[in-house]
C-alpha cells in the first residue's frame, strides 16, 4: 500500500515537528552513493553536496542505498562499531540544525538502516514506494529495486530479507559475525561488476505501469539501476538519479532539483 503524507520541514532538530515549508526552495534528491572508508573522494564529494549544495533547498531526499553495506544501527556504537558512519551521521544531522529537512529511504544495501540511524542524521525515514506533491507535481518516490521483477531470484530475496523476523534473527548475530558476512557480500558484489550488465537488473515496463497505476501519479523518481535517464512511458515520466562514483573510472553522480520551475538533473559541484 502507498503511503503518502504532506511535506515538512524539520524545526529545531526535531523531525516531525515542522514548520511550513519554504516554497521558494527546491527539494534535492539523489541516490546510490554507497559510501565507504574505501571511496575517499566520493565521501568528500557528499561532504560538500551536504555543506554547501543543500544550502539552498528546502528537502533532501536520500532514496536508498546511502552506504555500501548496514548490518545494524549498532554500527553507530558497537565497540567494534565504525566512527566513519558515525562521522557522515553527524554530518547529515547538520541539514536538521540548519533548518533543512532530510528524508531517507532504505535501499537493497542499507535497509537496515533503523530509528536510532535517523536519529543520529536528524532524518525522516520514508516507506518504498512513497507519494509526495512538490509544487503542484504528484510525485512516487522509490529506491528502484522492487521494480527489477524479471530478476525472479533477487525478489525472493528481498521479501525475505524485509522480513521482521528474519532481520532480528539476523541483528542478534554478534557483531563481528555480520560485518564479516557484509564484507563477504560486498566483494562478491565488487566482482560482479566486472561482467555485463543484464537487462534483467533493469526495472521492466510492467512493474513501472503498476506503480503509476497503483500511486496515481505521472511522475517516478528512483534510483537503483545506475542507468540515469529521463524515460517517458505511457504512464508518465520516470526519472532514474545517476548513482556517486568519483573514485575509480569514469566520474559519475549529480542530484535532481525540483522547484517553481520545473525538474532538472544537475552535476556535482
Amino acid at each position: 500500500m502507498l503511503q503518502e503524507t504532506p511535506l515538512r520541514s524539520v524545526a529545531a532538530g526535531v523531525p516531525g515537528e515542522g514548520t511550513r515549508p519554504h516554497a521558494a526552495r527546491p527539494f534535492f534528491f539523489i541516490s546510490d552513493l554507497h559510501l565507504s572508508e574505501a571511496i575517499p573522494r566520493t565521501v568528500a564529494a557528499f561532504e560538500h553536496f551536504i555543506r554547501v549544495t543543500a544550502a539552498q533547498a528546502d528537502s533532501v531526499f536520500i532514496l536508498g542505498d546511502l552506504f555500501e553495506y548496514w548490518i545494524g544501527d549498532d554500527m553507530l556504537v558497537a565497540p567494534d562499531g565504525d566512527p566513519f558512519v558515525a562521522r557522515m551521521a553527524a554530518l547529515m544531522h547538520t541539514l536538521t540544525e540548519r533548518g533543512i529537512a532530510l528524508y531517507i529511504m532504505h535501499g537493497n544495501r542499507d535497509f537496515l538502516l533503523g530509528k536510532r540511524f535517523m536519529k543520529a542524521a536528524g532524518a525522516i525515514w520514508l516507506p518504498d514506494p512513497f507519494v509526495i506533491t512538490a509544487f503542484g507535481t504528484r510525485i512516487a518516490l522509490a529506491h528502484g529495486d522492487r521494480l527489477c521483477t524479471a530478476d525472479r531470484g533477487y525478489q525472493v530475496f528481498r521479501r525475505f530479507a524485509r522480513n521482521r523476523a528474519v532481520q532480528a534473527l539476523f541483528l542478534a548475530w554478534p557483531f563481528r559475525w555480520r560485518r564479516k558476512l557484509a564484507e563477504r557480500m560486498r566483494s562478491a558484489s565488487e566482482e560482479g561488476r566486472s561482467r555485463p550488465v543484464s537487462p534483467k537488473y533493469d526495472v521492466t515496463p510492467k512493474a513501472v505501469a503498476a506503480l503509476f497505476r497503483k500511486s496515481g501519479t505521472k511522475t517516478i523518481i528512483h534510483g537503483h539501476t545506475h542507468r540515469p535517464a529521463t524515460h517517458v512511458e505511457p504512464g508518465g515520466t520516470r526519472w532514474v538519479l545517476p548513482d556517486w562514483e568519483l573514485d575509480h573510472g569514469t566520474r559519475r553522480g549529480g542530484y535532481l532539483r525540483i522547484d517553481a520551475g520545473g525538474f532538472k538533473v544537475l552535476p556535482l559541484d
